[in-house]
């Protein structure tokens, strides 16, 4: 198994309202592979908020198939704008994704 990580610095008192967006599409429930996502938002940042959106997948061929599926295009596509608004500025200051291969678990069953 494996974790990819997606750490993403976004604007200070954005990271609550956005993370429930990363867990509320329906694009990876049939995605081979696909194990589950959890969202991290850092506590006692001041300058941003920070959120770390764990991926579990069985292989990283499964991840990296996914990268380039149309459910992935589709769950990062920015809402359309009329063309009377101006876009809107994006909330994300950085990101960056870091991968992970499961190599110890321990978990305490009750």
């Amino acid at each position: 198994m494996i974790i990819v990580t997606n750490r993403i610095k976004v604007k200070k008192g954005m990271g609550a309202a956005m993370a429930p967006g990363f867990t509320a599409s329906d694009h990876l429930d049939s995605t081979q592979g696909f194990v589950k996502v959890e969202i991290l938002l850092a506590q006692n940042l001041t300058e941003h908020d920070e959120l770390n959106v764990n991926m579990y997948w069985e292989t990283m061929e499964d991840f990296t198939a996914w990268r380039s599926s149309d459910a992935f295009k589709a769950a990062h596509q920015r809402p359309e704008t009329d063309s009377s608004e101006s876009p809107k500025e994006s909330p994300i200051l950085d990101s960056e994704i870091i991968t992970y291969e499961l190599a110890s678990v321990k978990e305490v069953i009750k």
